[in-house]
């Protein structure tokens, strides 16, 4: 008599710990492109163009920090 023991964990593969640090690697590129490209965008704007939107200067990092990494990608 022959018996069949089948230990896999339903969805679950030797590549999944590969797929989720591929996928945490992506998601860390793509904030770290929008923190770039935001602070670039508002770095190239006058000093009376930042005043009408209420940002100073010393404020564009914590403003690109914020839109790149409190917010869903």
């Amino acid at each position: 008599m022959a018996y069949i023991t089948d230990t896999r964990i339903a969805g679950s593969s030797l590549l999944a710990p590969f797929r989720d640090a591929f996928t945490q690697l992506v998601e860390t590129a793509a904030k770290r492109r929008v923190y770039r490209t935001t602070l670039n965008e508002l770095s190239n704007l006058s000093n009376r163009e930042l005043a009408d939107l209420g940002f100073s200067r010393g404020q564009l990092r914590s403003i690109a920090y914020e839109t790149a990494y409190m917010t869903k990608v």
